[in-house]
């Protein structure tokens, strides 16, 4: 009996080391990544596909999955074709919606001159000449009708003109659709070269297959236009920003009655991410940041009444609503995410806004964790706002103990920080490598009201600066904070936030990390392909001397004008494919930091764009930030 006692004891101990596993690199590359598809046609069952990175292989697989709608086991599928409505399908059934590239300018010498075939040269006579991580070619995403079953009779509803249907880069198959008395309503930028790159302004039109006449349905609407979609009544609905060149301008839902435009969240302080039409038509629900976190929401559509539109939220709680999937009856199914867990799908009984876990394809990884806690605090800035800021904490943490310290600056820089679960900038993973994570929800970002989310532009090193100090000093004063080993990393503006505290700083700061951050505003504005993000955000061109905002952003903001003042380690990434933050931006800073003789490093990135996609680029990447933490810090 005494030898099974022990036994027992010693499988227990066993099992509580397996429980204590912490998160690794090699183990976030192995989680399933999921999304949900849709709902079957008779409401029981749901769609989802799960993409699982292999590292060896350095690419992901993709499997499609049906789970019931009441939750169960998940059973894999070929496709989802024979179980969901296609919307690239007419509602006739006779025609099919597809995308295809379609050559519209000559770009290439070849294209110029056929007799020098061989040679390598592209000629260009206005901007645009290169987009997020591609060069122009003179080919376009066009949208393309077809019969059913005959290819060789499809349609270019496009043709000859010199714009994207998907958008580009991010635009996908929900920027084309039928409309239900058998229209094509697709989105698409109407501009071209140098106005192409200048202007937000994409807009929605309606194709008329009989007359194949074309009609600009936000004709007059300036800013982005996209995410058409249809009630079960007919009415289009889509989000729609009314400034022409601002990104982050307020989001909101617009809906088409025929005679008039109403806008449904006009009235209420917030900026719609996605949403989903309810099943009667009566109702909008959608996802959208407050205070730190991403939840659901619903809108009701009033018609032709003078009724102002009501915006309540259902959900509450500190994990983010990331994404809408389908309803039915009372039902909602949403994907969810917190910084200590990867996306599942969830069912939201829409009277209560009690959550329950639908799927469980990480729950088995998870289950072997010790996970660190994360909280909210609020701390005062130095023009008395109240921010919330993230504190996140190592597994096992003991406030009897000092840790090292990193301040995570959110790129953007309107992006919210919220309940995020990233697989590069991975809270959850730094925290494991114990790291206390100061997340600040600083100046520009939403979920706090739209005069705060305005508040960066033309204002980069300004206010914003003093918020991450105040969220860094806040924290410091913390006994488990130790004030001697404080670091700070981030990416894009975070990266530029790296930089301009790099001369700021005043020796808070042990080490720093960039990752395709701006480093000098007047080359990122003269090699960036969209040019309308730096003329929102820095208010104009360097070279307008008669522009006093202008004037203050490239010459009072800028990072390259303090590198005098660095002082400190700093280890810089930068993508070669990167033309949103071009290289040179890396490159310069790197070069600038060596000629200082400044302990630094460059990760440099070729066939990477303004993200790590490949997995093992992503362990490489994951691998040279903690080993430069542990170096530096």
């Amino acid at each position: 009996m005494k030898r099974i006692v022990l036994l027992a004891a010693f499988v227990g101990l066993c099992f509580s080391l397996v429980a204590q596993q912490t998160m690794t690199p090699e183990l976030l590359w192995k989680l399933g990544r999921v999304s949900g598809v849709g709902i079957t046609k008779d409401n029981a069952n749901v769609v989802f596909t799960v993409s699982t990175p292999n590292a060896e292989l350095n690419k992901s697989s993709k499997k499609t999955f049906l789970i019931p709608m009441t939750g169960g086991a998940a059973k894999e599928i070929a496709d989802s074709n024979d179980y969901i409505k296609n919307d690239h399908i007419s509602p006739n059934g006779k025609f099919l919606l597809l995308a295809d590239d379609v050559k519209v300018k000559n770009v290439f010498a070849k294209d110029f001159y056929p007799e020098l075939s061989k040679s390598s040269a592209h000629i260009y006579d206005q901007l645009n000449y290169r987009h997020w991580d591609e060069w122009e070619d003179g080919a376009f995403s066009h949208i393309f009708v077809q019969p059913i079953g005959k290819a060789g009779e499809r349609k270019d509803i496009m043709a000859g003109q010199p714009y994207d249907s998907p958008q580009k880069p991010y635009g996908g198959d929900e920027d084309f659709i039928w409309s239900p008395d058998g229209n094509i309503v697709y989105v698409t930028k109407p501009k071209s070269g140098t106005a192409y790159a200048v202007s937000t302004n994409t807009d929605i039109f309606s194709y008329n297959l009989t007359t194949g006449t074309t009609l600009n349905l936000t004709q007059g609407m300036m800013g982005y236009d996209q995410a058409p979609a249809f009630s079960p009544k007919g009415q289009l609905a889509w989000l729609s920003m009314k400034r022409e060149g601002y990104e982050a301008d307020k989001q909101d839902l617009i809906v088409n009655t025929g005679t008039s435009k109403i806008n449904l969240t006009q009235h209420w302080d917030g900026s719609v991410d996605a949403f989903k039409w309810s099943a009667d038509g009566r109702n909008i629900y959608f996802n959208a940041a407050v205070d730190g976190t991403l939840q659901l929401f619903v809108v009701n559509y009033p018609g032709l009444t003078m009724k102002v539109p009501e915006v309540k939220q259902i959900t509450h709680g500190d994990f983010d609503i990331s994404g809408l999937v389908a309803q039915a009856g009372n039902t909602m199914v949403v994907t969810r995410t917190d910084m200590n867990h990867a996306a599942e799908l969830y069912t939201v009984d829409l009277t209560t806004g009690a959550l329950k876990q639908l799927t469980h394809v990480n729950d088995e990884v998870y289950s072997k964790l010790a996970t660190g806690k994360f909280e909210r605090r609020y701390v005062t800035t130095t023009d008395n706002k109240k921010m919330l800021v993230w504190m996140m904490f190592p597994p096992n943490f003991d406030p009897s103990k000092k840790y090292p310290t990193l301040l995570y600056c959110q790129g953007g820089p309107q992006s919210p920080l919220t309940q995020f679960y990233s697989f590069r900038w991975n809270l959850q993973l730094m925290a494991a490598n114990g790291y206390i994570i100061v997340a600040p929800n600083r100046r520009g970002m939403y979920g706090h009201g739209q005069e705060w989310n305005e508040a960066i532009s033309k204002d980069w090193g300004g206010q914003v600066m003093k918020d991450y100090l105040s969220a860094m000093d806040d924290a410091s004063k913390e006994p488990y904070v130790d004030k001697a080993r404080l670091g700070c990393v981030g990416a894009s503006y975070g990266g530029y936030s790296v930089f301009y505290l790099a001369g700021i700083h005043n020796n808070r700061f042990k080490t720093f990390i960039s990752h395709d951050g701006v480093f000098d505003l007047k080359s990122m504005s003269g090699t960036t392909e969209e040019l309308w993000f730096t003329n929102w955000e820095n208010g104009g061109y360097y070279w307008d001397k008669n522009n006093r905002a202008a004037q203050k952003s490239f010459n009072q903001f800028n990072p390259i004008d303090n590198v005098a003042k660095w002082n400190t380690p700093i280890f810089i990434i930068q993508g070669g494919k990167d033309f949103r933050v071009p290289i040179e931006q890396g490159l310069q800073a790197f070069q600038a930091a060596q000629l200082r003789g400044i302990k630094s490093k460059l990760l440099y990135l070729p066939d990477e764009n303004h993200w790590v996609l490949k997995p093992q680029n992503a362990l490489v990447w994951q691998r040279e930030f903690y080993k430069w933490l542990k170096e530096t810090l």
